[in-house]
């Protein structure tokens, strides 16, 4: 017992060097919340993650999920998916401008000229006029060539925010962009989940207030992590699933949180976490759950070798 209680109380200490739910947030019908990004622009919280789905499930888990409350998804390139985005939106009967679309750039498109190219083709895949949050999807290649690309997309109305993904991989990288260009990242997608909280990583984007948007926040479908005895003991005190408790955990530590999923009872139960909140306890639990534990174990070197020796063949 003594031991249960240290561990909380170090959950405790340790929660004042993490990020917590922003203050003010406005929230939408649905509940979810809204962060106001450093460009001003916001961004729902809460979105529907697409990787893995192909065009045609991703299109009917995009409709079933505009249907249930969510107004933000996430895409990219290497998906191949962009077009059942795309379809889903225009099907969907939810205006244009209610839902946040993103999407990322892949390294074989970076570079001036290149990447302004790119996005256009984007755009024309997913059948808009503009992306509300474009990425570039990996810190390998030419990505200061992209970003300035980017920044010029932004400048003509084609973005309306600018993000980074995965530049955890490569501190430079994160460096580089949030030091030395014009327009800062708004917004840092990595890996996160409780097994992986991200305490350093998070640290840097608060000077930048940069929102840390988090992939595999169930933990890539990890069966240890989705039958947890610590979460199922929380997640039966609030009448909810594991997978739920996780997500409201995402949610009320400040994250923004893209759930993936094709299924449609799990898309309508992952979106069904704003009538409830974990208490200071509860966050405590979750907190001492870290292990900085990741799931994605690719290293840059591999991932660059796969990138570049499939673009030559």
């Amino acid at each position: 017992m003594r031991q249960i209680f240290a561990i909380l109380a170090f959950a405790v200490l340790l929660a004042g060097c993490t990020q917590s739910e922003p203050q003010g947030e406005r929230t939408d019908e649905w509940g979810v919340p809204y962060a106001k990004l450093n460009n001003g622009v916001e961004m729902p919280r809460f979105g529907l993650g697409t990787f893995g789905a192909t065009t045609d499930y991703c299109k009917q888990a995009c409709l079933v999920a505009l249907k249930a409350g969510y107004r933000h998804i996430d895409t990219a390139h290497a998906y191949y998916n962009e077009q059942g985005v795309g379809e889903a939106i225009k099907e969907s009967g939810v205006p244009r401008e209610q839902i946040w679309v993103t999407s990322k750039l892949w390294p074989t498109e970076y570079g001036e000229g290149e990447t302004l190219r790119a996005i256009d083709n984007m755009l024309e895949r997913l059948g808009l006029e503009y992306i509300d949050l474009l990425y570039i999807h990996q810190p390998i290649g030419d990505y200061i060539g992209a970003w300035k690309d980017m920044e010029r997309a932004y400048e003509q109305g084609k973005v309306r925010a600018l993000g980074i993904s995965n530049c955890d991989a490569k501190e430079d990288a994160f460096t580089e962009i949030v030091e030395g260009m014009k327009i800062k990242p708004a917004v840092h997608q990595i890996e996160c989940h409780p097994y992986a909280q991200r305490l350093d990583m998070r640290k840097k984007h608060e000077p930048y207030g940069i929102v840390t948007e988090c992939w595999f926040p169930l933990g890539h479908g990890d069966e240890k992590l989705l039958s947890d005895a610590t979460i199922a003991t929380i997640a039966q005190k609030h009448g909810k699933t594991i997978a739920q408790i996780i997500l409201r955990w995402h949610i009320q530590e400040g994250f923004s949180v893209i759930p993936g999923n094709t299924n449609p009872i799990w898309i309508r139960e992952n979106i069904a976490i704003f009538d409830f909140e974990l208490d200071a306890e509860d966050m405590a639990t979750m907190r001492a759950l870290n292990q900085e534990k990741r799931f994605y174990d690719m290293s840059l070197e591999q991932l660059e070798k796969f990138v570049f020796d499939r673009k030559r063949r």
